[in-house]
């Protein structure tokens, strides 16, 4: 198996730099329509005068810190998003990809929640120490050691991410059991025409009708997505690396993907957009 080779081998092991090449164009694109997001639902307008990010931004940082990041935050959002665009594309890659970390760094300032930012720095640390990210949108496949290292980097941390979340399932009795995703869908069936941004979801119909009730049978079905959820990350990992098992690995990871992103389109747009993108770099 390549990856054990590579370690072993000190990352001398030739593979394909086009792999990573193809994960820089995945990267542009998934950080330009998150930047691109970005600016609706009130995030153009996220720190203007007497609103209440821009209170909490003097609380949290001082005013002169928050006067810094509420005078540059427009035109960060401006760049950011070209820069993305410019990485995807391959234009002044290095520099482009320098810009789309920094803009993503600048939600760890402001966002709740920003896992998917932590996930994408990691994923771009990958690329930023990959030793050639190509040109334009031309894919290199001569064998180099060029991208070895980074190559590992990224198996790591897709990894990590699916071990990790399975065992955080794992431990969670009312995750295993199937009521927490059975009560999530429940809630969101009867409170969904009152949320302030409900295009941000997108349970399909057939759920909610079928399976968006408190019912034993519903519990039951909750419990088996559960299950399948918790075995696909455990396995998807290993059976990527395997040669013969990486085409099924890759329709079930996509498939399991797709799913979550139904359910939350903006906020998991980046990861599973991203987390896809990887499986490129878990084959030589």
């Amino acid at each position: 198996m390549w990856f054990f080779d590579a370690l072993t081998s000190g990352f001398q092991h030739p593979t394909d730099p086009g792999r990573l090449q193809w994960f820089r164009i995945v990267f542009g694109t998934a950080c330009t329509l998150r930047f691109a997001l970005a600016f609706g639902q009130g995030g153009w307008n996220r720190f203007a005068p007497g609103s209440l990010s821009s209170h909490l931004a003097e609380q949290r940082f001082g005013p002169g810190r928050a006067r810094c990041l509420i005078t540059g935050y427009r035109p960060a959002l401006i760049v950011r998003t070209a820069a993305a665009l410019a990485l995807g594309s391959g234009t002044f890659t290095r520099p482009a990809l320098l810009l789309v970390l920094a803009g993503a760094a600048m939600e760890l300032l402001y966002l709740k929640s920003p896992n998917a930012v932590r996930y994408t720095l990691l994923t771009g640390a990958c690329l930023l120490l990959a030793g050639n990210l190509g040109h334009g949108l031309h894919i290199e496949h001569s064998r180099s050691t060029a991208n070895t290292w980074a190559q590992c980097l990224l198996v790591l941390i897709t990894t990590d991410i699916y071990w990790n979340s399975a065992w955080q399932k794992i431990r969670s009795p009312q995750f295993r059991s199937g009521l927490y995703l059975a009560q999530w869908v429940h809630v969101f069936t009867q409170v969904r025409e009152q949320l302030p941004y409900r295009r941000q979801y997108a349970v399909p119909g057939l759920v909610r009708r079928h399976a968006g009730n408190l019912t034993d049978r519903d519990i039951r079905l909750w419990r088996a997505v559960a299950a399948s959820v918790i075995t696909a990350e455990i396995a998807l990992p290993p059976a990527l690396l395997i040669p013969q098992t990486t085409p099924y690995a890759i329709v079930a990871g996509i498939t399991m993907h797709a799913v979550f992103t139904c359910l939350k389109p903006r906020q998991l747009l980046t990861f599973s957009g991203l987390t896809i993108g990887t499986y490129l770099a878990f084959a030589v």
